[in-house]
């Protein structure tokens, strides 16, 4: 987020048009009545990944540009996992300068630390494969963008802790930052191929602009994975031999990969992971499996003609609806991806990522509504609540 963008945040006025009215109002009660010293926790009930950042930034933001300050105790530090339940962190303050912000807060936590959780869960079942993000063309506006990145970002930095390869960038240039890249990633999308008319066409012409990139080529345009993979190889053997070139495996869920059939796909990965399909399988496992689209037998089919056509360090990157489950799917296929595009970490249930903040402390006594209760500081604070 630009300097002046975040300025402009958090003046009075941006914040009263973007706050729910009652916390509005609450604040103007507050200052006719007397102003509390309180304290919020923050919470989600699902399990996560904590990712706090952006919404500590605009806390401190707004402090600033209202003149005072907010203690703040983070429970669970960046990258960290954290219960259902579990405060992600407390808020001291003005009661009349924090109201109005807990709208804008929760927008900024609860969506980044879910999504942060899959982004971990990810990397953690394919820990030897890397992996780009592209959610941008999913998310709701710029604002999305950036939380869905730097959520990629901190689940990726907990997965590396435990030996994963994790993200190594993503696909666009305004949120490469989280990722440590100073630009985004990326070689071609359909379109260019069918601009150019053919798979190897389209590789040409990528080369002759971009001569000292790495050459990633999207072979299923025509639906002739295999041969246009083969042939654009054959028409760069050099780069083929140096490990700088792959195949983007992006076949829709409406087809099989070119040569493969119900049948074929198990018979793929019965010459390789026999044991993948002999065990009992939801109907969404078997079609990760050996169904249409990017299938675990498809990776192992192109893996196949790669090597028996003698280009064993092509990489092949795969795309199309790799989330949490599907990952799983291709850890158990040993399914041999090299990287994985994916904006699949973005909530698929976005109740899910309703953070929730409820004042715990008033001018120093515990009080919080019943049922709420384990929110309360484990310091003492239980037996001072105002519920007896």
């Amino acid at each position: 987020m630009t300097t002046d963008r975040a300025a402009e945040e958090v003046t009075d006025a941006a914040i009263a048009a973007r706050t729910d009215s009652y916390f509005k109002r609450t604040r103007a009660v507050v200052e006719r009545f007397g102003d509390a010293r309180v304290t919020y926790a923050v919470f989600l009930r699902r399990p996560v990944i904590s990712a706090p950042r952006l919404a500590l930034d605009f806390l401190r933001r707004a402090a600033a540009q209202r003149g005072t300050d907010f203690a703040i105790e983070l429970m669970h530090e960046e990258g960290q996992w954290a219960g259902a339940g579990d405060p992600l962190l407390y808020i001291s303050g003005s009661f009349a300068k924090l109201s109005e912000l807990e709208t804008i807060l929760l927008q900024k936590l609860g969506a980044p630390c879910v999504a942060a959780h899959n982004a971990y869960q990810m990397c953690l079942e394919l820990p030897s494969a890397s992996f780009l993000a592209m959610e941008a063309r999913h998310c709701a506006g710029a604002e999305m963008q950036e939380m869905m990145a730097y959520a990629a970002s901190v689940g990726s930095a907990a997965a590396r802790k435990e030996g994963a390869k994790g993200f190594i960038g993503n696909a666009n240039d305004a949120t490469a930052h989280w990722f440590g890249e100073p630009a985004g990633r990326g070689t071609m999308p359909h379109a260019l191929i069918g601009y150019a008319g053919s798979t190897v066409r389209a590789a040409e012409m990528f080369h002759e602009t971009f001569p000292d990139e790495g050459l990633t080529v999207l072979v299923d345009y025509f639906g002739r994975e295999v041969s246009d993979g083969l042939a654009v190889c054959a028409r760069f053997p050099e780069i083929a031999a140096s490990g700088r070139m792959a195949v983007r495996l992006d076949t829709h869920g409406g087809r099989f990969l070119e040569g493969l059939d119900p049948a074929e796909s198990y018979a793929v990965l019965e010459r390789h992971v026999p044991g993948a399909i002999r065990r009992y399988l939801s109907e969404t496992e078997l079609r990760h499996l050996v169904g249409t689209g990017v299938s675990a037998a498809a990776i192992w089919r192109m893996r196949e003609a790669l090597d028996e056509a003698g280009y064993p360090h092509v990489r092949i990157v795969a795309s199309s609806g790799f989330g949490v489950g599907k990952c799983r799917v291709m850890a158990e296929a040993r399914a041999p991806i090299d990287v994985v595009g994916t904006g699949s970490f973005i909530p698929d249930a976005w109740s899910e990522t309703y953070a929730t903040a409820d004042i715990v402390e008033y001018d120093g006594a515990a009080r919080v509504k019943i049922g709420r209760e384990f929110l309360l500081r484990r310091n003492g604070a239980r037996k001072k609540n105002g519920h007896g």
